[in-house]
């Protein structure tokens, strides 16, 4: 399969928690979960960080957050996955950056202190246990092709992407996946709405996160959307 390098967007939503430990004392620090951590469980013992925001003082660009990411990895042979993020909490929103491949969460104060040596300024900690919140991430994505529209991950385990016809409000989305869990025999999924920039414009997507998820389960999933869309 030919892989792809795209960059985009996701919007989910999830239940955060904000961390008491393993930060700079005092700071902003948000813990996103992950949609598969009740299978993981099954399997093993260990508690690995899965997306981490670090909360800013202000919003900063998705090109400074990139290059003090790539600094920090090669100065501390890590492989830390860098991204803009924005978390709305009913009214109030917040910036940050998001965070992937931290090994553990003892490791997370010290690379929280190689982001501030690059000048980035952090919140001041707000206690959110079991928050809902809507996160928009704005990222790299590189995937290989399945079949015509419909993608896996090449970097993340269990995801995949599948192209639907047209742009879904955040209510709408809501109200379809709510109806089509409702009438599937297999919903054993997590699904969150994205864009993918490509040739000049804008390809709308589904982001399924789906334990050994077949050709077949995709394509009925993307058609369950196709047909409510049209």
């Amino acid at each position: 399969m030919v892989t792809k390098e795209l960059i985009g967007k996701v919007l989910l939503q999830e239940y955060i928690d904000t961390l008491d430990g393993n930060k700079i004392p005092g700071t902003f620090v948000i813990n996103v979960p992950n949609p598969l951590k009740s299978y993981y469980a099954r399997f093993t013992q260990i508690d690995k960080p899965n997306s981490i925001i670090f909360v800013t003082k202000s919003p900063t660009s998705f090109e400074k957050i990139l290059r003090a990411t790539r600094k920090i990895n090669a100065a501390y042979n890590l492989n830390l996955d860098g991204a803009k993020c924005e978390v709305q909490l009913n009214s109030k929103k917040l910036s940050g950056i998001r965070l992937r491949g931290i090994n553990r969460y003892s490791d997370i104060e010290k690379i929280q202190l190689y982001y501030k040596a690059e000048d980035f300024e952090f919140c001041k900690n707000e206690p959110l246990k079991n928050q809902d919140a809507l996160i928009r991430i704005n990222r790299f994505f590189t995937i290989e092709e399945m079949e015509k529209g419909i993608y896996k991950s090449a970097t993340e385990e269990n995801v995949y992407y599948v192209e639907i016809p047209r742009y879904m409000p955040w209510d709408e989305f809501r109200k379809h996946t709510f109806d089509i869990k409702d009438n599937i025999s297999d919903h054993a999924y997590d699904v969150v709405t994205g864009i993918f920039y490509v040739d000049g414009g804008i390809t709308e997507v589904l982001r399924i996160a789906k334990i050994n998820a077949s050709l077949d389960n995709l394509k009925s999933i993307q058609q369950k959307y196709i047909d409510r869309l049209d």
